[in-house]
This record gives C-alpha cells, sequence and structure tokens, in this order.
C-alpha cells in the first residue's frame, strides 16, 4: 500500500514513497502519549517497557547511548538531579509510524547538583523540548531530545531576564 508523494522545494523535485497504513500513525502517537504519561508520573517502570531492549538514546549536547540498562540509568541520574513535568505535548508520527516527533515545555525543579553544571538549590525552570523518536514492533527504538542548554542554565543560574 503506497502513495507516491511529489515534494517541491529550492528548485528541487524529489519524489517519496510513503507507506500510508490504516492505524500505524494512531498507534505511535498513542506509544510516544503514553511514554510522556509515565515520564510525568515518575514511573521508571512503565517508560522501560514502552522502549525495545536495544534502544539508542540521543542525550541533548550528550553521548550517544544504547541499551535498555544505559537508559535506565540515566533515568536514575535524572531523578536524582531533576524534577520534570512535560506539558502542552504535541505529537506527530509519519504516515507509516516508524518515526515520531513530540514538542512540549518542561516545567522543572533543578534539586540536586549535577556535574559540570550550576549549584542547585531548588531553582525552577521552564524550556521548549523537541523530541523525535524511531518506532519497531510497537516500541520505541530512539529518543532524541533537544533543548537549549544554555537558556537552562541562565534560568537556573538567576541571569538576565530569568
Amino acid at each position: 500500500m503506497g502513495t507516491e508523494v511529489t515534494l517541491r522545494g529550492r528548485g528541487v523535485r524529489r519524489v517519496a514513497q510513503a507507506a500510508i497504513l490504516p492505524g500505524m500513525t494512531d498507534a505511535t502517537v498513542s506509544l510516544v502519549r503514553a511514554y510522556y504519561a509515565a515520564f510525568n508520573a515518575q514511573d521508571t517502570a512503565g517508560m522501560l517497557a514502552l522502549l525495545t531492549d536495544d534502544v539508542r538514546h540521543d542525550i541533548n549536547e550528550g553521548p550517544t547511548q544504547t541499551g535498555m540498562e544505559a537508559f535506565r540509568a540515566f533515568l536514575a541520574r535524572m531523578d536524582e538531579h531533576y524534577r520534570e513535568r512535560a506539558e502542552d505535548l504535541v505529537v506527530m508520527a509519519s504516515g507509516d509510524g516508524l518515526r515520531a516527533a513530540a514538542e512540549f515545555t518542561i516545567h522543572g525543579t533543578y534539586v540536586k547538583t549535577d556535574d559540570g553544571l550550576p549549584e542547585a538549590s531548588g531553582q525552577t525552570y521552564v524550556l521548549p523540548v523537541g523530541a523525535f523518536f524511531d518506532v519497531r514492533g510497537g516500541r520505541i527504538a530512539r529518543v532524541t531530545n533537544h533543548y537549549n542548554l544554555a537558556e537552562w542554565s541562565r534560568q537556573v543560574s538567576g541571569g538576565p531576564g530569568a
């Protein structure tokens, strides 16, 4: 079941094959929403249950980690240093359900100093975040997050406009 899509931009004509599979987009959007529901509930086990065993995690301005144990350790570190909630969540998925993107606002409290970052004293922050996902077998196989670390640092350091 394929659909030919013609894309035009910057004087270039491209044709791509897109498999439009009924229900795949809805299932992917539901999967990503469930991931953020577990995140907001601080339900580590619930988040991990939605990932593939070989999940790839591209950490904002950091390394890429692979595997469930690395993701579990990342979540434990985050839980130790931060209290966060994703709000205003918007999720989009490709027609074949294999990729998704989410945009949201993170509302957080910096509770314990993280290595190499400013001193924590319960500062709050609010940041826009973009996240990207690959989906395989009904589970999340890649999580990539992007946010402005300099803006986060400004907010928790009490810089101008904080």
